[in-house]
């Protein structure tokens, strides 16, 4: 880790990655100090915004759909940069897998480092109101970094002096247990939860943004009565709602921080590297994004799984992928001057270079943008569309299982109204509605609503090693022949260990850190 936490305070302390929005934009100054900065609300919000785009650029760019959407069977990948999510070899030397930890560590390095330096500047008679807004919005995001920490690897360090780290050279932490790892950050969403501001400007986290992650946290931890009262309160609140146009939240910047949005990461197209969104450089079609941005590699795809886990008359799957005669009439190029139409009709590699020729003859839609122009921003792979990370429908669905709780089957009628509320969206009217609600049915709510978000993984591990072993390998991981189907290559996958789960630490990390090697440990604040 000592790497990894050296880029993390570097990053910090310099102020990397300014950004041409206001939200994103930084307050230049030259060698500033705790004397001569932070003093402004203005200087603090600028320091907090670049926690929500580029520290998670290196999970965003491949990670975030290798471990949420590959290794959770809703893609498929021919990429080797994705295939060992796909059949479960991955190992501590992937380069995703030391991705992920280097984003998350540096998110919370990041993070941490304001936290103190905030709180430093209070006790020099620095001014509360802003500072303690502050430290607040510093500590959410830390704790969803620790969140996806635990998620991702388990048991991991907690770092809460990355410099004093860096000054003295001891970087030997210890892994800590998941369980505490996951209340360290309950405690910093606590916190945030008490300093947030009612109400803030679009993309900026509120009280509720924190209550809503803390519902989803303890969820994941079988608190149910915790989750359910969680989210009770953003339910109450009415302060968030499902937003009518389900596709133009992912398609759209325009839809950006819209009403369903509790918490996103917000990118500029216009950044550079590594503060735009890079999703549809990798998901999206080729002969569409090849012509202006030199992309869309295809490179993941929808599963055959996923293709046929939708009920018919779900209006999810086709907001969610491209299939055979999907049509937008303003994507437009020369390849594609009426408008691009989504081919599949090819019999050989030789056919016309406008059809699509993915192995499961779909490309994923969601934050695929185009290829620019007609309001959206399009800069060589990069895009403004925000990344989801809580959405008003996933607070409605932990409260519907926090109810469910451990029984097999519950009538509640709010819990019930609650998943039938994100179904009618979906198109499913109220003669489709559910009258029980079922681990199964949630789970499979959970799987359409949120597919290609980087969740689905997270909610098969949560079910435990052998409930998640039976979903695994009921799975269908292959491709279909030239012609559609039948299968031309069938691919199932064994979860041979409860240790699959979860994601090695990288080996790196533990050459430069042997304590990582040792079993975890209780965390003691």
């Amino acid at each position: 880790m000592k790497t990894k936490l050296i880029y993390t305070i570097i990053g910090s302390l310099l102020f990397l990655g300014s950004c041409k929005k206001s939200f994103l934009d930084r307050p230049s100054q030259n060698n500033p100090t705790l004397d001569t900065y932070y003093n402004s609300d203005a200087e603090v919000r600028g320091a907090t915004g670049y926690l929500y785009n580029t520290v998670w650029y290196d999970y965003q760019d491949k990670a975030f759909h290798a471990i949420g959407e590959v290794l959770s069977g809703n893609m498929y990948t021919g990429d080797p940069v994705y295939n060992t999510f796909l059949n479960f070899t991955v190992s501590g030397t992937d380069e995703q897998v030391s991705r992920s930890w280097y984003s998350f560590y540096k998110v919370a390095g990041n993070a941490t480092v304001l936290i103190n330096t905030f709180e430093e500047k209070m006790s020099k008679g620095g001014d509360p109101s802003y500072l303690t807004q502050g430290i607040a919005e510093a500590k959410f995001i830390r704790a969803v970094a620790y969140f996806y920490l635990a998620r991702v690897f388990k048991d991991v360090p907690i770092v809460t002096d990355p410099v004093a780290m860096a000054t003295t050279g001891n970087f030997n932490t210890p892994r800590y247990l998941q369980a505490d790892v996951i209340k360290f950050a309950l405690d910093d969403m606590a916190f945030a939860e008490a300093n947030l501001k009612d109400n803030d400007t679009p993309g900026r986290v509120t009280k509720l943004s924190a209550t809503g992650m803390m519902a989803k946290m303890y969820l994941y931890l079988k608190d149910y009565e915790n989750a359910r009262k969680k989210a009770e309160t953003v339910i109450n609140a009415k302060k968030y709602s499902l937003y009518p146009d389900y596709g133009k939240m992912f398609t759209d910047q325009s839809a950006n921080n819209n009403s369903e949005s509790l918490f996103a990461l917000q990118w500029v197209a216009s950044g550079g590297y590594g503060v735009g969104n890079p999703i549809q450089a990798y998901v999206g079609p080729e002969p569409l994004l090849k012509e202006t941005t030199g992309a869309g590699w295809s490179a993941i795809i929808p599963s055959i799984d996923l293709l046929d886990s939708y009920e018919v008359g779900d209006k999810r799957k086709g907001w969610s992928i491209m299939e055979q005669g999907f049509h937008r009439d303003d994507w437009k190029n020369s390849a594609f001057p009426n408008g691009f139409t989504y081919d599949t009709t090819w019999t050989s590699s030789n056919d016309n270079a406008r059809k699509i020729k993915t192995g499961t003859r779909s490309n994923a839609l969601k934050y695929v943008v185009g290829p620019g122009g007609g309001g959206q921003d399009v800069n060589g792979t990069s895009t403004s569309i925000c990344t989801y990370i809580l959405r008003y429908a996933d607070v409605l669905l932990i409260y519907a299982e926090a109810v469910l709780a451990d029984q097999a089957q519950s009538t509640d009628a709010k819990a019930l109204a609650a998943v039938n509320d994100v179904r009618h969206r979906a198109g499913l009217g109220t003669s489709r509605d559910l009258t029980v609600l079922t681990p199964a049915n949630i789970l499979h709510e959970r799987r359409v609503e949120f597919a290609f978000e980087g969740d689905y993984w997270f909610d098969i591990q949560r079910q435990g090693f052998t409930k998640a072993k039976q979903l695994v390998e009921a799975q269908e991981r292959g491709t279909y022949s030239a012609l559609g189907k039948p299968l031309v290559d069938h691919l199932s996958v064994t979860l041979s260990s409860e240790s699959k789960l979860y994601l090695p630490i990288p080996t790196t990390e533990v050459v430069n850190n042997p304590e990582l090697a040792k079993p975890a440990v209780p965390y003691k604040p």
